[in-house]
């Protein structure tokens, strides 16, 4: 059949595993990609936590696999992040030099305050929305992506994640991709992947 490689936009609450979502703490069955990619002996590429909603690159290409997992090779990943309340200069710049988080020093990466709200799709269910509380979205490229590094980075400077979504993987983006929704990549993407 040859390599596959598959986009996927993870939507909230699924699990980032073909396997059933059933554990002793969420008795209940929970979904999984194996609900939206009908594509046996694929994997993803990294994950995404189930409160998290985005990007996911699925192959049956290991050496591909690899290299995007691997941090020695730091492939940028990137994140539009809701937290609260709006983020001084101060701790824009802790983000971007790197804070340390469970006694691990996070590489430095890119943090921008966004201007306008992203154009994303509503989730499900929303965010509470506090009226005495106010939001603010940060995009965020990493070049790593220690277990829900971008949340415990944004509560170690004072400013918790409310809604986490990836919007990119290096060269790879949501593109026109709905929550629930898959696609193949492109001849030039594809290309590109295997360059890397």
């Amino acid at each position: 059949m040859g390599y596959q490689y598959v986009l996927f936009y993870k939507p909230y609450n699924v699990l980032s595993q073909f396997s059933p979502g059933n554990t002793p703490t969420a008795p209940a069955a929970r979904l999984t990609l194996k609900d939206f990619i009908p594509m046996p002996g694929i994997y993803p590429v990294g994950r995404l936590d189930r409160d998290s909603e985005g990007l996911m690159l699925l192959t049956n290409h290991g050496q591909v696999q690899h290299r995007l997992s691997d941090p020695q090779f730091a492939h940028p990943r990137t994140y539009w992040v809701q937290v609260e309340h709006v983020p001084r200069p101060s701790a824009l710049a802790q983000l971007r030099q790197g804070v340390t988080i469970k006694g691990y020093r996070t590489r430095p990466c890119q943090v921008n305050l966004l201007q306008a709200v992203p154009s994303l799709p509503p989730r499900h269910p929303p965010i509470r929305h506090r009226q005495r509380i106010p939001t603010a979205w940060l995009e965020m490229t990493l070049h790593e992506g220690k277990n829900r590094q971008v949340r415990r980075m944004t509560a170690a400077v004072g400013h918790p994640t409310l809604r986490l979504v990836r919007i990119a993987i290096a060269h790879l983006t949501l593109d026109h991709l709905q929550p629930g929704q898959w696609r193949l990549v492109t001849p030039s993407e594809r290309q590109r992947l295997l360059q890397i």
